[in-house]
């Protein structure tokens, strides 16, 4: 009940703040006189005077780190050792190859009044959600064997007064107020047995718990932009002691959390009343950017033919959500140069716990999902361009793109950890689940095994030298220490290369596009007869982890993209990748072909509309067939058995349009042969989404 309530909290207050952004900048408001570059002129009235810097509603994004201990005490039955007691320590260094570590990400909203004497009283409730902030604490007595407790923070937030006083257009403020956090406990059983108990070594009991406490802090706050307001800010909270019982450990545990937090954050002025709501554009200065987005995708495959399901099957009947908050924040570090950072919220789960599909439907769900939202830095990259002699193009401000100009001869270096599809394999009409498009293999090549961790993203370098209507790209990534895994292998000994050229054209006056791209991956990775073969001599299923060694594995692939008149464009893919090989980061797909169209709207005098129509066909090689029927398992597929192969065909159509601030897209997806199984589906699915921008 809480973490709905939670996610329905954070998804109303993301909504406001992403569709709250300035203008433009405009005169700095920083030491009075000096000015900043602006994007356009500002309307009149557009800047406030620095009274309005703290009078009325205000939402915003927050992110920092925060660290802290959990003191518990545990009892249980009578006899020596029954009584224990320790204390967690609760930070966790950043994880590089995880990317996971004691950082989190949140959003807030309030209230401020300022009085004439520059004093400022107002009141502020937040909501924050951790990448992780937990730790684990053995325990050891005879009565209980060896065990360990450990504490993880699902989410927490505050309501709290905040006064303060402003001097030179700093707020100088203390706050304090009530605290409340939502926690994971657990008790694992790992040797010997207790003595009134029935766990046994492995035994995992899990506890969640609703603490409330209290919070305080200080911090200063000034005005950035008009309608922006930044802050630092500094929190202490402490929660009181709760128990928890594990029934099968026979103990009760009583712990009680205190975290100390710092936290930087950026707040838009919303008005002193609901009717002075304003929705403008980002943030594009001079020297930094900040863009913002959130989408929520809801999908829902209905009811069809199943006789019999694996481990790896798409469930029938099943409706399934995911959420998230992108903030883009941008940094010009010197000529050509730019520093992109790109914290993330995220929460839910695709259909089937993202399987069943090697052509996935949402291009919006990773392949690991939760239930609690969580933070996560997807991109953070230094980007460097060059120019070279040639025209002078502009650029409108955009996510993770400055505002200004660039010559359409350059080089571009970039480096960092971002996503291989944000460079590689790019048609404009067919590559953004959030814009257009959701089928993975429809916004992307199926068969392009691009290095990513699970979540999509990985570190590395890229080159592209554009020069005329050609572009030629490469870049060197890191892949995950194992197949499909959260982590990255932190010696980059297995790695992948890609290459691209693209040639821009005109064919009846109208722009185009074509490319070429192949890749190499080097790693461990298994091959399907050799999964088989060890299966027929051992027993058992065919497991492709067994039989993996440092190989190579490769795919080329094509991308066509032609407009036809104004608003019509279309688009065709086509890929093949080593059959042999156990696709290593992507999706189980070895050959594909799609094409399809998009229409505007002002064909229809509609012309913020859009309407989108593709067809794909995935396919396998023998061997992985094979591999399949004898009940192995892929990264998104395996019914079990597959007695009856078939290419996966997915059409897709799409209709987005305009509802207030939002884009509402809604999608029909029908999928023949899902996990390329004859015996299952088809299957119909329906989403709907739903997003917002600044």
């Amino acid at each position: 009940m809480y973490r709905r309530l939670i996610g329905a909290l954070a998804l109303v207050l993301g909504v406001v703040l992403l569709n709250s952004g300035p203008e433009a900048f405009a005169e700095s408001v920083i030491g009075g006189s000096a000015s900043l570059p602006v994007k356009a002129a500002p309307k009149p009235g557009a800047i406030r005077s620095q009274n309005d810097a703290w009078n009325g509603f205000y939402a915003g994004l927050h992110f920092g780190a925060a660290g802290g201990q959990a003191g518990w005490e545990a009892t249980g039955p009578g006899g020596p050792g029954a009584a224990l007691s320790g204390s967690i320590g609760l930070f966790n260094a950043f994880d590089a190859s995880k990317g996971t570590g004691s950082y989190f990400a949140g959003l807030q909203g309030g209230y401020n009044y300022r009085l004439g004497s520059g004093r400022m009283f107002g009141m502020e409730a937040d909501v924050t959600f951790p990448s992780r902030i937990g730790g684990s604490q053995p325990m050891v007595a005879p009565s209980i064997g060896r065990a360990e407790f450990a504490d993880t923070v699902q989410m927490f937030g505050t309501l709290r007064a905040r006064a303060g006083v402003v001097v030179d257009h700093w707020l100088y403020y203390a706050t304090g107020g009530l605290a409340w956090t939502y926690d994971s406990l657990s008790r694992t059983q790992t040797a010997g047995a207790p003595q009134a108990g029935t766990a046994v070594p492995g035994t995992i009991e899990q506890a969640f718990k609703l603490r409330t406490g209290w919070a305080a802090g200080a911090g200063v706050e000034l005005p950035v932009a008009p309608g922006w307001n930044a802050k630092f800010e500094y929190l202490f909270a402490g929660f009181a002691h709760h128990p928890a019982i594990f029934a099968l450990g026979a103990q009760t545990i009583d712990s009680g959390l205190s975290l100390h937090m710092l936290k930087a954050g950026l707040n838009y002025r919303l008005g002193t009343t609901p009717e002075s709501f304003k929705l403008p554009d980002g943030i594009d200065a001079d020297r930094w950017s900040f863009h913002g987005q959130s989408t929520f995708l809801q999908q829902y495959a209905f009811p069809f033919r199943s006789p019999y399901r694996g481990l790896n099957s798409l469930i029938p009947n099943e409706g399934r959500e995911t959420f998230d908050i992108t903030l883009y924040a941008g940094f010009r570090l010197w000529s050509g140069a730019e520093l992109w950072v790109n914290p993330e919220i995220n929460q839910g789960f695709g259909l089937s716990g993202t399987l069943g599909i090697a052509g996935f439907s949402s291009g919006e769900a990773y392949k690991v999902g939760a239930s609690v939202p969580y933070a996560r830095m997807t991109r953070y990259f230094v980007r460097q361009t060059i120019d070279l002699p040639g025209e002078t193009d502009k650029v409108q401000g955009e996510i993770n793109q400055f505002n200004g100009s660039r010559s359409s001869n350059r080089l571009v270096f970039t480096v960092g950890k971002f996503g291989v599809a944000d460079v590689f394999d790019t048609l404009n009409t067919a590559h953004d689940a959030r814009r257009d498009f959701m089928n993975w293999s429809v916004i992307d090549q199926g068969s392009f095994d691009y290095a990513a961790d699970a979540f999509g993203f990985t570190y590395g370098a890229t080159a592209e030298w554009y020069q005329g209507d050609w572009t030629f790209r490469g870049g060197l990534f890191d892949m995950s220490i194992v197949p499909n895994s959260v982590q990255l292998d932190p010696t980059f000994k297995q790695f992948q290369w890609v290459g691209e050229i693209e040639h821009r054209h005109k064919l009846w006056g109208q722009p185009g596009q074509i490319n070429v791209t192949a890749f190499l991956s080097r790693a461990r990775m298994g091959k399907f007869d050799d999964a088989i073969l060890l299966a027929q001599a051992m027993g058992g299923l065919p497991d492709i982890a067994a039989v993996r060694h440092y190989d190579s594995r490769s795919g080329i692939h094509v991308g066509v993209e032609q407009q036809f008149m104004t608003g019509v464009t279309t688009f065709a893919r086509a890929g093949l990748a080593d059959g042999k090989f156990e696709s290593y980061e992507f999706t189980d797909i070895d050959r594909t072909v799609s094409a399809g169209l998009t229409v505007s709207g002002q064909h229809w005098g509609r012309p913020d509309d859009k309407l989108g129509f593709a067809g794909v066909v995935n396919s396998i090689s023998d061997s992985h067939k094979a591999f399949l029927n004898a009940g192995g398992l892929g990264i998104l597929v395996g019914d079990g058995k597959l007695p009856n192969p078939g290419a996966e065909k997915i059409i897709e159509m799409y209709y987005a349009f305009p509802v207030g601030f939002l884009r509402m897209t809604l999608d029909y997806q029908l999928v023949t042969n899902p996990g390329y199984n004859r015996d299952r589906g088809p299957a119909s699915i329906i989403g709907t989404r739903l997003r917002a921008q600044f």
